[in-house]
């Protein structure tokens, strides 16, 4: 019997990272907030394409709303690494004060 095997994601701080072109997604599609980052600008670094301009937003997951119902907070930063770290911190407050 062939053996079924699980679909592994990059994960940051142990969330999953699902890219799909320009966007990113952080976290976990059944919990009540993602992440979602939009990559706006590149610059070329050693001939390889690397963020500069990332919008980062705060997103509810609720199919429900409205799609500019869904944001919660948005932003935008100079590079992934500084949309990662202020996505992920308010990903982390968002899912603990909704508990």
């Amino acid at each position: 019997m062939a053996e079924k095997k699980k679909a592994k994601f990059l994960s940051y701080k142990g969330k999953p990272l699902v890219r799909s072109g320009n966007l990113i997604y952080y976290g976990y599609a059944n919990e009540p907030y993602v992440v979602l980052l939009q990559i706006m600008g590149t610059k070329k670094v050693n001939d390889l394409d690397v963020a500069n301009r990332v919008m980062v937003m705060l997103v509810k997951t609720d199919p429900d709303l409205k799609p500019t119902e869904r944001i919660v907070k948005k932003s935008e930063k100079n590079g992934l690494y500084q949309a990662m770290d202020i996505g992920s911190v308010w990903l982390e407050v968002a899912l603990k004060d909704n508990k």
